[in-house]
């Protein structure tokens, strides 16, 4: 079946699934497989259970074949399905991508633009090479504005993404010390992450840039529209952290008009996160009110920079996952903070090869220079270092230690890898 004609079945049945397990009346089912699952075998089960066509790449043995669609590969199949349909839509479409604060940025710049524009952005943890044609093929095509989400953990990925959801405007959040295990290095997350721009620039793309980073300024050299931020002076939009105790709160000093920016997301860390969402607002002539009133009322709930209050304790819940770079921002911010009894529970970091130990031994070195009521390492590779902390190996025990110590009147701080699932931690 070519393109064509299964994009005509999808306008018709306009929700695509992979998992069964969410399957509804209707939808369009792809039975992608890999190493240890094929969901080509599970193809008739999606019929009976509503799925108008089931996409499969292996012929079952019987089954409805009417309904079955047979291609030479279910994973490229859906790819081209999603650049085709970004191809009807004339839209703007932001691609973030970024080593730290990209899902943050990209929640802000959501809520922002909804505020003026239909905008769809990526749903979940959707951001990945079968995230992302999904999250184009969920776009309707009453959307006046895209935002989708890049992960990557090696080099190459990002400028697949780019040949089916072909950006025309685009973030690089940071370039930090993230998956070094599948880049290899910090200049390969930047060359890697640079993929993007690298698009923009062949495709005469806008760049949004953090003006403060050099590389950033560096690395969007010859992308032909730029609009810069920071807290330099110089930029299009300029900010500074006016507050940091509980939570960040942002002035706008150039380039928008609005009150501080009274944020609910905790750590100065976020500012550029901030700054990026008033650019792009910005841009897309989202008004200054909207603007403020859309950031304010972002709370988020994705165990990023949230604050959670239990008892008589603050709790920072940054779990959703950790690397060298994010964990080192975090540390400092809240050791800046004006606040007493903070207590530091820490999960190991993952996906960094040859350097994890060397890349945890730091962080204890940096641990080591604050003064804290407590502190709490769980599982990874602190087991393989020197400290002076309580070390625990995993989240069970963490949570039993945490219930244990009880402690009243503090703000514990949890971040870790997602593997280590650090949020388990609060479970009652």
């Amino acid at each position: 079946m070519t393109i064509d004609a299964l994009y005509d079945l999808y306008l018709k049945h306009p929700y695509v699934q992979t998992d069964t397990r969410q399957l509804r009346q209707g939808d369009m089912f792809f039975a992608l497989k890999g190493p240890n699952f094929n969901a080509n075998l599970l193809a008739e089960k999606a019929l009976e259970a509503g799925a108008s066509y089931a996409i499969v790449d292996e012929a079952p043995a019987g089954g409805d074949r009417a309904r079955i669609i047979l291609v030479d590969n279910v994973l490229d199949t859906l790819q081209a399905l999603a650049r085709h349909h970004r191809l009807q839509l004339r839209i703007p479409l932001l691609a973030i991508t970024g080593s730290n604060g990209k899902t943050t940025s990209k929640e802000l710049i959501h809520s922002v633009l909804s505020t003026t524009l239909i905008t769809y952005t990526t749903q979940g943890n959707l951001n990945n090479h079968i995230g992302i044609p999904l999250t184009i093929l969920r776009i309707g095509l009453d959307a006046q504005m895209a935002v989708v989400e890049m992960g990557a953990n090696h080099i190459g990925e990002i400028a697949g993404y780019c040949t089916y959801a072909l950006p025309t405007h685009g973030i690089i959040t940071n370039t930090g010390k993230a998956h070094l295990e599948g880049f290899g290095s910090l200049e390969g997350v930047k060359k890697g992450k640079g993929e993007l721009y690298d698009h923009l620039r062949q495709y005469d793309g806008m760049a949004f840039v953090m003006w403060d980073y050099e590389y950033l300024r560096d690395m969007s050299r010859g992308i032909p529209q730029v609009m810069t931020y920071g807290t330099m002076g110089t930029e299009d939009i300029t900010g500074r952290v006016e507050r940091n105790e509980s939570f960040l709160e942002v002035a706008i000093t150039k380039g928008a008009s609005m009150p501080v920016l009274k944020t609910r997301l905790v750590g100065d860390y976020n500012l550029p996160n901030v700054l990026a969402a008033v650019a792009v607002g910005k841009h897309f002539h989202v008004s200054d009110d909207r603007i403020h009133d859309a950031i304010e009322t972002y709370i988020p709930t994705n165990s990023r920079s949230q604050m959670i209050i239990r008892g008589t304790n603050q709790i920072i819940l940054d779990a959703y996952n950790a690397n060298p770079s994010s964990m080192v921002a975090a540390i400092e911010n809240f050791a800046r903070m004006d606040i007493q009894g903070k207590v530091l529970m820490l999960g190991g970091m993952k996906e960094l090869g040859k350097d994890s130990v060397l890349e945890h031994q730091q962080l204890i070195n940096l641990i080591e220079r604050y003064s804290w009521q407590a502190v709490a390492l769980v599982g990874g590779d602190f087991a393989h270092v020197s400290h002076p902390y309580v070390y625990l190996p995993d989240t069970n025990a963490a949570r039993e230690w945490l219930q244990q110590r009880a402690f009243e009147h503090a703000t514990i701080l949890i971040k870790g890898s997602r593997g280590i699932a650090m949020e388990n931690v609060l479970e009652s």
